[in-house]
This record gives structure tokens, sequence and C-alpha cells, in this order.
């Protein structure tokens, strides 16, 4: 048979196969691969996609707070508590209770706290105490575990900071293999890209659940596929009309003549349950932060007394950060007693950390008193 002779072909019908992308905004936890320095970046991203990591890390600021000082002289003790209560720590805020935040809050997510003391003019006063980005200094290790310097980042040579004494500089948990500090996030990389996998994928299906997606198929009876496309073009053409009315309000029927088969796309497949593995998850990541599941609202089976056990072992865990971030407190003070020429070292204060109810404690002192009372009765 020759070629101009041969059946003409239906067109087939179109086909839709162009989507959305759906990529998460946090791709960079995708792109994870361990390396020895902190990825600051990577850390961020997942302090802004996981909110209950965010949330913990400002409940340990938060609850490493509390901050005094102490030293011998009446006089110097007078000035050293104004001095912490009014110092300048830029950006409209004062006291030292806020340059420990923001301290706290770069020693967790970077690994490593960065503080400068600035002098005024003359240099017989410190006019203010600033938190500096970890990322803009590197660090160049001594012939000894003792001598280090802090440099700039990113330049050539000399590029070592000319007033070393002025730096306040705290590793957080140091390791034999990274001693400038690790982050409290270290760990998390790989869990947080799971996580937000998840939830962007839970995302995606109840957005095509939400927003129905339909199939309409229709088959020509015998002798009808010379006519099968025009009849496809009209059945679109009233399913738009139909779908457009609906979506201004009002009720249109849709009526076909023939087998015609509507189905929504996507139905047969029901969505994952997410419960299991998300808290699965979640547990890992909040054992890293060291808080209590219940103190981010999180409703796990936990009775009374194992709450009373995770809240001694979350002072124990606050109790380590402050001695962390103490050194650094103590140098402040201390510079501050010698530029007004008192020779006396500083002592940090730290309130009393207290998780426990405090009905439970009156009750204990009620009943340690009536106790009291019966051991002399019977004297």
């Amino acid at each position: 048979m020759k070629w101009w002779k041969q059946k003409r072909r239906e067109l087939p019908a179109p086909v839709v196969q162009v989507r959305r992308g759906g990529s998460q905004p946090f791709g960079v936890l995708d792109r994870y691969v361990p390396l020895g320095t902190g990825e600051m970046a990577l850390y961020r991203a997942i302090r802004e996609g996981v909110p209950i990591v965010d949330a913990a890390i400002w409940k340990l600021v938060r609850l490493c707070g509390g901050v005094g000082v102490k030293c011998a002289n009446p006089r110097a003790q007078r000035g050293l508590e104004e001095f912490f209560r009014t110092v300048d720590t830029g950006w409209g805020q004062r006291g030292m209770q806020a340059f420990l935040d923001r301290y706290l809050d770069d020693l967790f997510t970077c690994g490593h706290g960065l503080g400068e003391i600035v002098l005024d003019p003359e240099g017989k006063e410190i006019a203010a105490l600033l938190c500096a980005d970890p990322e803009q200094v590197e660090v160049k290790l001594g012939d000894s575990p003792l001598d280090f310097k802090l440099c700039r980042a990113g330049l050539g040579k000399d590029r070592e900071l000319p007033y070393q004494d002025l730096l306040l500089f705290t590793p957080f948990q140091p390791t034999g293999d990274a001693p400038c500090g690790v982050s409290l996030l270290r760990s998390m990389p790989f869990l947080a890209g799971i996580l937000l996998r998840i939830f962007q994928a839970t995302g995606q299906n109840w957005e095509r659940a939400g927003n129905l997606r339909f199939a309409v198929v229709c088959r020509p009876g015998e002798g009808e596929e010379a006519f099968a496309q025009e009849r496809c073009g009209l059945l679109a053409q009233e399913w738009s009309a139909a779908m457009q009315a609906g979506r201004e309000g009002s009720v249109r029927d849709f009526v076909a003549v023939g087998d015609v088969d509507i189905k929504v796309i996507g139905a047969d497949g029901p969505i994952l349950d997410s419960q299991a593995p998300v808290r699965q998850i979640l547990e890992q990541l909040v054992a890293r932060t060291g808080i209590p599941p219940f103190m981010l609202g999180l409703s796990w089976s936990s009775t009374e007394r194992m709450s009373t056990q995770q809240a001694d072992m979350l002072t124990t865990e606050i109790t380590a950060i402050r001695r962390c971030v103490e050194p650094a407190l103590c140098r402040v003070a201390e510079l501050w007693l010698r530029l007004h020429g008192f020779g006396e070292r500083a002592e940090i204060l730290w309130e009393d950390i207290n998780l426990q109810d405090m009905v439970e404690e009156a009750r204990a002192e009620l009943y340690r008193a009536q106790a009291e009372k019966l051991r002399r009765e019977i004297q």
C-alpha cells in the first residue's frame, strides 16, 4: 500500500506532563557533607526549618540566665553591680544579661561564642560589651595548647587581630578533633533533613487532597472513532466551564453522552501516616538538646516521677553550660576592677535553678515541720 493511501491516524489526546517542583526551602540540608569545621549556614537553616530545635535553644538560653557578680570590696561591689546592670551591649540592649543571651545563642548554634570588650577613647572605662559573628574569625594554634590567636577570616597575611586581650572566646564542648568547640546541632543535619522531607511530602499530599484533580475519560462507541477528537474537545470545554462555575460559587451540572468516566486523581493512594517516623526523629533531636519533652509541649507518655528526674538532669546540664561561659564573664569583671584601681578578684554568681513544683516543696516543708513537732512532743 502506498503511503498516501494509508489510513489517516487520529491524533492522541493531550497528556499533561508538567508539574511544579516541590523542593523544600531548606535545601542546604540535602547537600550536607560532614566537615571538620562548623557549617554555620547549615546550623542556622536547621533552626529556621525545625521550630522545636529553635525553641529548645531559646529555652536553654533563658534557663542559663540570672547572672550576678561578687567581690570583697564593698565600694567595688556597688560599682561592679552597676556596670553589670547598665553596660551597653549594642542594638538598644543594656546589661550583662543581654550580652549573655546573645553569647549563649552563638555558642549553641555555631560551637563557640565570640565577644569584644570596647574601651572608651582614653582607655579608662569599658564603653560597651559586644557580641560578634563567630564566622568572622578563625583560630590560629600556637606551639602549645595554651597559645592561640584569633584572626580575621578570609584574609591573607597579618590576619591576627591586634588586641587579643579585649576579645572573648568560648568553645562549646571542645573535642580532640575540634578544639574550637562543636555546635549543639552537629548531629542533627541528617535527621533534620529526613524530617523536612516528611513535612514537605505531607504538605504536597494535602495540597493534592484539598485541591482535587479530575481525570475525565471518554470511550467512543462503534463507528464514532472519527469524531473522538471533536468529542474530547467538547467535553474538556464543558468540564472547564463546570469547574469555573464551582469556583465562582454557583452550581452547574455536567452532562455527557456515551461512556464517560470521571475519577479523582490520586484518590486511590492514601496519605501515609507520619506520626510514628516523625516522633522517632523528634525523640533523637530532643535528646540532643537535653530539654525534657514536656517542656517543649510534647505530650509523650511521661509520669510525674520521670518528669522530676528529667528536671534534675536538666539542672545538671545548665550548671555545666554556666561553667563553660563563666571564665569569659570573670575576665570582663576583673578588667573593670583593674581599670578602676581595684585589685580584688571577681566571682560570678548565678541564680538558683528551680524547676520543681513550688506546691510540692511547700508540702514537703510542712511535713518536715510536723515531724519535728512530733519529735519534740515525744521527747
